[in-house]
């Protein structure tokens, strides 16, 4: 099986699996994945920081997004823009874009800098570190230009969805941390991870 195909196959079967999540349980499992978030933020002295705003699979992060203005920190988020993204400052109000994605206004008030840490929404994840999103690119071209700028990538979701084979491409963007309702995953890359099988995420919290 060509590794496109594994990689559709593994994505479908990762967005059932969040899917699948009930309503009630996404609370809860939200609530403790912003918690390590924030703690995260903490830990890294972290006061430029780029977030996402949430579709509904996706960890909905805006307590978290309130408690860090209340903090004064400085919040960027994409704004769509061709086939990628670029930051902006967040800001109020939203409006609701193609794919469901919300932004802010645009803004020309941002200017390149580095940040010290980037959450990004996942849909899986495999065991060279890399993220399996919706398939569009975005997040994978905007890494490519800017990575240099960026100090620390956070992965989250709701569930851990891992292949231990090789799924994605060189170009996918690749964690630092991985945060689901499991504990913190810190990941190191495998060479050959298809000789690995039977080895987890390595757990360090």
């Amino acid at each position: 099986m060509k590794k496109s195909t594994r990689k559709k196959l593994f994505r479908s079967d990762c967005l059932q699996r969040l899917k699948d999540i009930s309503t009630y349980r996404k609370y809860s499992i939200d609530k403790k994945i912003i918690e390590k978030m924030y703690r995260i933020i903490k830990e890294n002295n972290a006061r430029e920081i780029m977030l996402y705003l949430p579709l509904k699979s996706e960890v909905d992060i805006y307590f978290l997004i309130q408690a860090l203005r209340k903090e004064k920190k400085n919040l960027y988020v994409p704004f769509m823009e061709g086939k990628s993204f670029r930051l902006v400052k967040y800001r109020l109000p939203l409006k609701e874009k193609k794919f469901g994605i919300k932004e802010p206004n645009d803004s020309k008030q941002f200017r390149k800098k580095s940040i010290d840490i980037a959450i990004v929404p996942m849909v899986g994840v495999d065991c060279t570190q890399r993220r399996v999103g919706f398939g569009k690119g975005m997040y994978d071209r905007f890494f490519e230009k800017n990575i240099k700028n960026i100090k620390k990538t956070v992965f989250v979701a709701r569930e851990l969805c891992y292949s231990k084979e090789v799924v994605t491409d060189h170009y996918d963007v690749k964690s630092d941390i991985i945060l689901t309702q499991q504990k913190r995953q810190r990941m190191k890359y495998v060479r050959n991870c298809r000789r690995s099988r039977g080895r987890s995420i390595r757990n360090d919290y």
